[in-house]
């Protein structure tokens, strides 16, 4: 029989669509034809492919019609990871091994024309997609791939280094080497059998203790880290809003195995994945000259932007009016719902992205509007069109809005060091855990009846609520998100009714900034 097929995927997004590669060896012109959607770098497998099995000392069927199908047809291929796949079917069509064991492993990788293996991007995720559809096939890896996917609990991945350590495993019974192949024999073997490493990597974030002063700003960011809830930072330069931004993920509560594995996830698609970094929430800070498509992902195929790279993490956006008003407002659909939808003429991809947002910028062109240290040297109209950037969908989507002051060199120099950061996340954890023991979410996800259920106002709290209601003009959604901040209040002082008091902090921490905002 001159038919295999071997199994592979492909990547969509965070999902991995099997794919089995199908080759047919048939009498005739000598040709080596590849069908099946395939994008240029698939094709370009056709010449890596015959140089790696030639230099492996293997046998090329040169004088036969070789057609190569990638199956489903309708489904996009990219990148050099069907190369070992489409290898072994042309070995296993030409009889030099057992197509039928072959059939029970799924096999990726790069060829070099060596016949070295390669790794290829998103390892972890593929793996990652096959165990939430609880698929058990053993996969197959390049170095590098293969260390990335054993992270995957339960999943059963082989790492094999050069093409001769895959045909080594699925010889015939009986078969014996050539000389050339008995030569490659001696040298040690590249076939292993990975699993997850025992001891995992402690996440190391920079301590809110360096952070003098700012007593309000720190508040700020407990709040945010307890409800998960988005906030913006307004302040002269040098003031400390990136350095408040870099110590945020350690107030976070640790992540779930769960959040570590899409985080991870993401980051191999994008080709990020750092093994130290497991469990440590990234703080990603595109620059304010990031496009659209950088910030929310696009491309062909889809790849996940910097949203997505920053889900279940922190996404900081300094100088926030310098960003371009379209990627901008690119933002607002997944701040509400936590996923981002691509969509290309050729194919679609949805990604996660629960990211935590946290913005900072100055109050006007100059930096010091309202600055006790040095005078402002805008006008009226430069500060309103700096301002006026910002549109009021976005900014509506914003929780909590808090000033930052420059702190007095007095301070600077003679303030004690604050609060570490551990005794901080410490409050936020058990705020956040009530949160989720009541409602299974943090509070800035809760919407609609469940929010009516949880808020449990005094009497005098609902009036208070109504009277700032009416005289702030607020919309309905910034009612709802000032109700949700309050109750985050009460949470983190272990209170189960919401007071007049956590509302009206709640509000303050939505108006700390100049009338214009």
């Amino acid at each position: 029989m001159t038919l295999a097929q071997i199994p592979s995927h492909a990547l969509l997004g965070l999902a991995a669509p099997a794919v089995t590669v199908e080759v047919h060896l048939a009498n005739g012109l000598p040709s080596f034809t590849l069908v099946g959607l395939a994008d240029t770098e698939v094709k370009e497998a056709r010449e890596r492919v015959r140089s790696a099995i030639q230099n492996a000392g293997l046998e090329f069927p040169t004088n036969k019609r070789i057609t190569v199908n990638l199956a489903p047809a309708d489904l996009p291929k990219d990148s050099g990871r069907f190369d070992l796949p489409i290898a072994l079917g042309i070995l296993a069509a030409s009889g030099q091994i057992d197509r039928e064991r072959l059939g029970r492993h799924a096999f990726a990788g790069e060829l070099s024309l060596s016949g070295a293996l390669r790794p290829v991007r998103g390892a972890l995720a593929m793996a990652a997609a096959l165990y939430r559809q609880g698929c058990g096939t053993p996969l197959v890896l390049p170095p590098g791939s293969a260390e990335e996917a054993a992270w995957v609990p339960g999943a059963e991945v082989y790492r094999a280094r050069h093409l001769l350590d895959v045909v080594r495993q699925f010889l015939p019974f009986g078969s014996c080497l050539t000389a050339s192949q008995a030569d490659s024999d001696q040298q040690e073997s590249g076939w292993t059998r990975l699993h997850a490493p025992d001891a995992l990597p402690q996440p190391d974030y920079p301590d809110m203790s360096d952070v003098k002063g700012q007593a309000a700003a720190k508040r700020a960011l407990e709040i945010s880290a307890a409800g998960a809830h988005s906030l913006l930072m307004m302040g002269p330069p040098g003031s400390g809003k990136s350095m408040l931004a870099q110590r945020f993920p350690g107030l976070l509560p640790a992540m779930t195995a769960r959040e570590a594995l899409e985080s991870a996830s993401i980051a191999s698609l994008a080709g990020h994945f750092d093994p130290a970094r497991w469990g440590q929430r990234p703080v990603r800070a595109p620059h304010h000259t990031a496009s659209a498509v950088a910030l929310v992902g696009g491309g062909s195929p889809p790849r996940p932007g910097e949203i997505s790279l920053a889900h279940e993490a922190v996404l900081f956006l300094d100088e926030l009016p310098e960003f371009p008003r379209a990627a901008l407002e690119a933002l607002r659909e997944p701040l509400e719902t936590g996923r981002i939808h691509i969509s290309r003429a050729a194919q679609q991809a949805e990604f996660p992205a629960r990211f935590q947002l946290l913005a900072a910028m100055n109050p006007c062109p100059c930096g010091y509007l309202g600055s006790a240290v040095r005078a402002c040297r805008c006008t009226p109209d430069q500060v309103s069109r700096y301002q006026g950037k910002l549109s009021g969908p976005l900014l509506d989507r914003i929780d909590l809005r808090v000033e930052v002051a420059a702190v007095p060199p007095q301070d600077l120099l003679h303030a004690p060091r604050g609060e570490h950061s551990a005794t901080i996340r410490e409050r936020v954890t058990a705020a956040r855990a009530l949160a989720l023991d009541r409602q299974g979410c943090p509070n800035a996800l809760l919407e609609g009846a469940r929010l009516d259920q949880v808020l449990d106002l005094t009497p005098e709290a609902s009036s208070f609520v109504q009277t700032a209601a009416v005289r702030l003009g607020w919309s309905a959604r910034s009612m709802h998100r000032t109700l949700r901040i309050a109750r985050t209040i009460a949470d983190l002082a272990s209170d189960s009714r919401l007071a007049a008091a956590h509302i009206a902090e709640a509000i303050q921490m939505r108006r700390a900034l100049p009338e214009r905002l």
